[in-house]
């Protein structure tokens, strides 16, 4: 089972908000997942990150892979 770190896209049309979640590459951008690990709202300014860094350290050592956009955030987070 190859688990990936990535976005899940919430609120309204125009208006998105993401939940960073760790989940299965096969299942929908949106679907099923296993656990959330935190959130990221683009749309204040600045943007707000907020990630819980010990369940993203624990996913990492697990093997799950960030996306590019997830990788950005943990950077800017400073887990990575």
């Amino acid at each position: 089972m190859a688990v990936k770190m990535r976005l899940r896209r919430m609120g309204a049309k125009k208006a998105p908000f993401y939940r960073i979640v760790v989940a299965d590459s096969r299942s929908p951008r949106d679907g099923r997942f296993i656990e959330e690990i935190g959130y990221y709202n683009p749309t204040t300014e600045p943007a707000d990150i907020k990630i819980d860094a010990e369940k993203a350290k624990k996913w990492l050592s697990n093997g799950a892979q960030p996306t590019d956009t997830v990788r950005s955030l943990l950077k800017k987070a400073g887990i990575i």
